[in-house]
């Protein structure tokens, strides 16, 4: 299986500007820039999508760890705040809320910090992966 993101870029770095779209359609040609990246601009950057992914990719394997365990989740919710300092991502912390009925902290606390590991996108970054979270 192969997924494609794309992006264009137009002009100098600090006053140029770019687009992303991923093959899906679902994001196309969405701004990016200098201010968007590095100041409080309108529009996205790459971290910020990054972020997004690796909240997704944690939340469908931490669901996907729960059910081999025997555990529905009724919610997870995941924000992935990035840090890019330096010219680099040096870390993703994840943030949950799970409302998970019937499992207790204990299990709880080894099958999420397994999927915080073994995420592929996890796999895929050289940075800090560190996670919070809590059970409802």
């Amino acid at each position: 299986m192969k997924r494609k993101g794309s992006a264009v870029w137009k002009g100098s770095i600090k006053e140029g500007k770019g687009t992303v779209s991923l093959e899906s359609g679902v994001l196309k040609d969405a701004q990016y820039s200098f201010k968007t990246r590095f100041e409080d601009g309108k529009g996205t950057n790459p971290e910020e999508l990054v972020g997004a992914a690796h909240a997704g990719c944690f939340s469908m394997q931490l669901s996907a760890f729960l059910t081999e365990e025997g555990f529905e989740p009724d919610k997870l919710e995941t924000t992935s705040e990035i840090t890019f300092e330096d010219g680099e991502i040096t870390k993703s912390h994840l943030i949950l809320s799970a409302a998970v009925p019937g499992i207790n902290k204990e299990q709880f606390d080894k099958i999420a910090n397994k999927a915080k590991e073994n995420c592929p996108l996890s796999k895929l970054l050289k940075a800090e992966i560190t996670l919070e979270y809590d059970l409802k």
